[in-house]
């Protein structure tokens, strides 16, 4: 028996911490591992083939049909229409069948050709070449028929046909560069690293050699996460085992950039792959509008069994009087009448209904459950009659009209971007609406309020303050004449200090150095200093170096894991890369490990103040603590410097420390946290840097349009509080009267926080009349106002259980405060604590509308949290914008999309859902009376064809047209004016009191119709042919010619409420509404002026032309229609007086002739650069300018741009 195989089993599935199951074996090549090194165990995982597709040919209809009928509007419809099919009801099944088939089919095709579409594209990928290694040799076959374990050779250019773990390159140093584009929109290079034993096998042959085993963790869609090792076996038993990390894996989707070629192993295929693992759709968000949909749509079911309820009881009170139970020319005998109490189908029988009813009754004679059953189909009866008052159409309407206007947002040039060619991008159409009733914004400041284009202004070693190109070292630099000298020279000791500062930043970082395509010309040499192009994940680091570089000390390259730097002297100095401690918003900091030329080991660190200050033991704190505290007051990004050397035997321990981490598969973050810890203390503290964000432009313009809208701005954001309160200042969140109350750990360290908590309450509440969304505005600069500012410390306080297991008081508490306070600064927020600010506020018993909008991976919880998720297209990448629900490419742009989009939107789809529901009242309201007039025999008042195409055709177009180009007001007025926000606020248009309006309205239209043409119809007599005639109008007289006339008062009246309702007229409006009402005509026309060869009936045969032959007819009609639409306009005009709101007064004061901008605009091929200025900085000495609207420049001219900044880059004494 093999012992070591059990051995191998054993341990691998009681192990502890290396379980199986959270892990996965890999045999590179499909090589076996030597004997008794590894218990072979073949896997089984998925082939290369990626499928996007939701359907194949053969589930596409059941499938299809099944979410289709998921949706209750849908299901009920079907129904209604089986009930029809099964019993006896007054109309005919293709009443609810058509218009139903008619919904189904068009959401099936559209669905249908979506998924054929992905289907193409499929294949169009899983067909591509790829090449593999396979005995030997190079392979070529389809990408599809990918393993796990298979050898893979990418080529220059070439895309990744799975994730691979990285062995070899054509590099010499093992490394390769990869673009990501595709995957998070970064187009940036970034460098890979090949594994240490494996970089050297460059051919074929060599590779096809390798012994290995790679263990990591089973997929998931992280894309920048990955744990994992390899073992790599040679002649010794004892494998080399070395960590796998997301610099070793390369991902489907990537490409790869000036690298020849690579050697790489797949890991992770077909829809296991991050890539695929990241197209599962986000949880599904509903906007305010469908719930309110939905809760209408149960208001209306109720109201349809109220009515066949009622009608099948006073069916029944009508026949309990003798013979009124039949016609008086169709009476039925005893035995007659006892037969149709079983026969419950239609007359010529329904062979499955009698057996129920049969299996129901018995053989025995049970009256009384007969007369219920009977009771019953005349209740379904009457469903089926009434159920047209459920608009189905109303959701292809709403979906039609969503996913169209989300078209209006892309297409939009006013939201186009020229300095990164990007526009405005919809990755939802379902929360349109939502964007015009947002209550919250929480926003990021780095990336979102800012510009995140780091400018080095200065650095602070020691207490002596360097600023390029002005003063170093004591010494006036080049090109700086005249500036005063206020910095003393250090002295000699410091000097080494200094340099040891310069080296820190040099060396302290994960820039790339960029090889330069074609694109930039022919490459220079780095050595030259100024040719280097540097590539960085951060900004920041990029800003450093090169602020450095115009200090003296320039960054080159890493070149065989060795850093090469060049000094003042212009000599090139190399240090060996030993370890990289990254950084991690968690810790706040990044170190590096490095061996100097002479041997000497350095662990350089940088960090937040925060993070450095603790692991400081040494250095002269309280200067560059006070420097620091300057430049975050003045809004500067800081970050502090510290080192320590170490010695051999310190080294060893910490390679070994870090080894044992970096192998782990299970808690690996975990652990390389604890030693990073570990590793990170008792630093020596060197200096500080100070970094500029220049605020976006017009960042400060739409924070305070956003604040008149009614809209309270939050800023969430990981930089120190001194720092995010100047740019608070800067954007105008925070105003000169703006009382700022503090909730932070040094607030917290003095006072308990119960006690922190009730002051700020009792100080927010003194000032009568608290801020609320209706009577705070931003128009007024002296009004009194409140400023909170919260840190991540205090928040998980307020937020952590209390002892006696509860935390809603400190909750509620804090939300009150919040509420009163017109804008809050939350400062030190880790990720998830930003998501808990937006769920904290979204689920406060207001409710209140949540968007949250930024630009990096660390915003996408807050996203994702809430309501209305928005991604800045910026330099952190696409995982923001590929997250959210929208995307802009830069902060001012969330001004026109709330107050513009969103605010249109709204109107529209809150018009579409009551139009819809009061012109399905007028429709079936008219026969719920006509019930009266027959007896409750369930005759129906419309044609059939009427009946099928009333939703359909003659009412659709209009509102789908209107939905889609209303303006009640301009959109220059919208945008100039950002308190029309106002009166669309908490759902407003879909409240109770409006919904009732509708429907009465609806009701009264109704009454209009049935008794306008019923007193018409009232006096009639016999022709003498038989015929009965009215004697008022001479008109024939009949079921179908009164239905017909009210059925045409009512599309009249319905398309024409419409058109009173419409603001913004155009050609496509007049053709639509004046063409739906023509297209009802000629159908009627043709309807009934032809006897139609398929139809068993021909009951509408001349009755529309007759009906139009009577002059009285018309008078009739047109009188009908002014007196149903007479009292909406009284109202609107009498409340447009009386009672008139923000809208309704520019509507009324709006000049006639003013000209719209249209909002139906494609991306001009020309665009003209922005007339606005950005923010000077936070050293600018002037006042803010104030700037004329846009529309009042003259576009030939441009407007000058503000300055602002240090005067001269002159040195600053520092604070001692």
């Amino acid at each position: 028996m093999d012992c070591s195989l059990v051995r191998t089993l054993v341990h691998r599935y009681c192990a502890g911490e290396e379980n199986c199951v959270d892990s996965r074996t890999i045999y590179v090549g499909h090589r076996e591992p030597p004997p008794g090194a590894e218990a072979y165990i073949p896997q089984r995982h998925p082939d290369n083939r990626i499928v996007s597709s939701k359907y194949t040919f053969w589930n596409f209809i059941p499938k299809n049909l099944f979410e289709q009928f998921r949706r209750i509007a849908n299901f009920y419809f079907l129904i209604i229409f089986l009930v029809q099919l099964i019993i006896d009801t007054p109309t005919s099944p293709v009443t609810s069948g058509l218009p139903l088939f008619f919904v189904i089919t068009v959401t099936a095709i559209k669905q249908g050709y979506e998924d054929w579409l992905r289907h193409k594209a499929d294949n169009a990928m899983n067909q591509c070449p790829v090449h593999f290694i396979q005995h030997g040799k190079l392979v070529r076959k389809q990408s599809r028929k990918l393993r796990v374990g298979d050898i893979v050779m990418v080529k220059e250019d070439e895309t990744f046909p799975c994730d691979l773990i990285f062995l070899s390159s054509s590099r010499g140093d093992g490394t390769c560069h990869v673009t990501t584009a595709s995957l998070d929109g970064e187009s940036s290079h970034k460098t890979h690293y090949a594994v240490q034993d494996t970089k050297g096998f460059h051919t074929e042959e060599d590779i096809d050699g390798l012994h290995a085993t790679i263990e990591c963790e089973q997929p998931q869609p992280d894309l920048y996460k990955f744990v994992g090792r390899i073992n790599v076996y040679s002649d010794r038993n004892d494998p080399v085992v070395r960590p796998l990390g997301s610099e070793n894996l390369l991902l489907r989707g990537a490409t790869l950039k000036n690298t020849e070629k690579i050697f790489g192993v797949a890991i992770y295929t077909g829809m296991e792959t991050k890539m695929a693992l990241n197209y599962q759709s986000k949880s599904q968000k509903r906007s305010a509008v469908e719930k309110s949909m939905n809760v209408f749509l149960i208001v209306y079911l109720c109201i349809l069994v109220s009515k066949a309820l009622i009608n099948t009881i006073l069916k029944y009170v009508w026949q309990s009087e003798p013979f009124r139970d039949e016609p008086w020319y169709n009476h039925k005998t005893e035995s007659e009448r006892q037969r149709n109490l079983i026969t419950l189908a239609r007359p010529e029988g329904n062979a499955k209904c009698q057996i129920f009813v049969v299996l129901v009754m018995g053989r025995g004679n049970h009256a009384g459950l007969s007369q219920f059953l009977r009771a019953f189909t005349d209740f379904l009866a009457f469903m089926v009659l009434f159920n047209y008052i459920i608009p189905v159409s109303m959701y292809v309407t709403v979906e039609m009209q969503k996913f169209l206007g989300s078209y209006f947002i892309t297409w939009d040039e006013d939201m186009f971007d020229e300095d990164t060619g990007e526009g405005p991008l919809v990755n939802t159409s379902d929360l349109n609406e939502e964007l015009g009733q947002v209550e919250y914004v929480f926003t990021d400041k780095t990336g979102t309020l800012t510009e995140n284009n780091m400018e080095f202004k200065e650095c602070c070693i020691e207490g002596h303050v360097y600023v390029p190109h002005a003063v170093c070292n004591g010494q006036v630099l080049p090109n700086a004449s005249g500036i005063d000298m206020i910095d003393s020279s250090p002295g000699a000791g410091a000097r080494e200090r200094e340099e040891l500062f310069f080296r820190a930043l040099c060396l302290c970082h994960t820039i790339q150095v960029k090889d330069d395509d074609d694109v930039d010309g022919p490459r220079k040499s780095p050595d030259s200093g100024k040719s280097c192009v540097y590539i960085s994940s951060s900004p920041d680091e990029v800003a450093l170096v090169e602020g450095i570089q115009r200090l003296g000390f320039t960054y080159l390259r890493l070149k065989e894991n060795y850093m090469e730097i060049l000094n003042r002297e212009n000599g090139v100095e190399r240090f060996e890369l030993l370890e990289i401690l990254s950084f991690d918003s968690v810790r706040r900091r990044m170190s590096v490990i490095v061996r100097s030329a002479t041997g000497e080991i350095y662990l350089f660190c940088k960090g937040a103040d925060s993070s450095i200050f603790p692991r400081v033991i040494e250095g002269k704190v309280d200067q560059i603590r006070s420097r620091v505290e300057r430049n975050a007051v003045e809004g500067l990004r800081t970050l502090c410097v510290a080192y320590k050397r170490l010695i051999p035997e310190e080294y060893e321990g910490v390679c070994t420390l870090l080894q044992a981490a970096k192998v782990a598969l299970q808690d690996r973050e975990k652990k390389l946290a604890e030693a990073y810890e570990q590793i990170e203390k008792d630093l020596i503290l060197l200096g500080a840097t100070a970094v500029e964000d220049r605020l976006q432009e017009k960042a400060a313009d739409t924070i305070e349009a956003l604040q008149k809208a009614g809209i309270k701005v939050w800023v969430l954001t990981g930089d120190k509080m001194e720092t995010a309160a100047a740019t608070c200042y800067a954007c105008k969140l925070f105003r000169r009267n703006t009382q700022l109350l503090e909730l932070t750990t040094k607030k917290i360290e003095e006072q308990s926080l119960h006690d922190v908590l009730f002051e700020l309450s009792k100080t927010v509440l003194r000032h009568s009349g608290s801020l609320t969304r209706d009577n705070f505005s931003g128009l007024s600069a002296d009004m009194q106002d409140h400023g909170l500012i919260i840190d991540g410390a205090a928040l998980s306080l307020i937020m952590k259980p209390r002892e006696d297991g509860s935390c809603g008081n400190y909750r509620e508490l804090f939300l009150e405060i919040c509420r009163n306070c017109s804008a809050v600064l939350c400062c030190r927020m880790a990720p998830l604590q930003k998501a808990q600010i937006v769920k904290l506020i979204k689920l406060s018993k207001e409710h209140p509308i949540t968007l949250a909008i930024g630009d990096g991976a660390n915003d996408v919880s807050m996203i994702l949290e809430a309501h209305v998720g928005i991604g800045v297209i910026g330099k952190e990448g696409r995982q923001a914008a590929r997250n959210s629900d929208y995307a802009i490419p830069k902060f001012k742009h969330l001004k026109k999309m709330l107050l513009v989009h969103g605010h249109l939107y709204y109107i529209r789809i809150s018009e579409l859902v009551q139009y819809f529901f009061y012109k399905n009242v007028c429709f079936i309201f008219p026969q719920f009376l006509y019930q009266f007039f027959c007896g409750f025999s369930q005759q129906t008042l419309y044609d059939t064809a009427y009946l099928t195409l009333y939703n359909i055709s003659f009412t659709s177009l209009p509102i789908l047209l209107y939905s889609l180009m209303e303006q009640h007001v301009s959109i220059d007025t919208l945008r100039r004016d950002p308190s029309l926000y106002r009166d669309i606020a908490k759902n407003a248009l879909l409240r109770w009191r409006v919904f009732i309006y509708w429907t009465f309205l609806g009701v009264f239209d109704a009454l209009v119709f049935f008794f306008g043409a019923y007193f018409m119809f009232e006096n009639t007599t016999v022709t003498s042919n038989g015929q009965i005639m009215t004697t008022n109008t001479h008109m024939i007289f009949g079921n179908w010619t009164f239905g017909t006339l009210v059925f045409t008062v009512m599309v009249f009246t319905v398309t024409l409420k419409l058109a009173l309702d419409t603001h913004y007229w155009t050609w496509i409006n007049h053709f639509v509404i004046w063409g739906s009402l023509l297209f009802y005509v000629v159908f009627s026309l043709l309807w009934g002026g032809i006897i139609w060869p398929f139809l068993s009936y021909q009951r509408m045969y001349f009755v529309f032309i007759q009906m139009l032959s009577s002059g009285p007819a018309w008078l009739v009609i047109i009188l009908l229609i002014t007196v149903s639409l007479l009292p909406d306009v009284l109202k609107k005009v009498l409340c447009r007086q009386l009672w008139p709101s923000a809208t309704e007064k520019v509507q009324s004061t709006r000049v006639h002739g003013q000209s719209r901008l249209p909002e139906l605009t494609l991306l001009a091929c020309r665009r003209s650069s922005s007339p606005w200025a950005t923010w000077p900085g936070p050293h600018a000495k002037q006042e803010p300018l104030s700037w004329p609207p846009l529309s009042s420049l003259p576009h030939s001219h441009s407007v000058p741009v503000p300055h602002g900044g240090t005067t001269g880059g002159q040195a600053i004494s520092p604070d001692l």
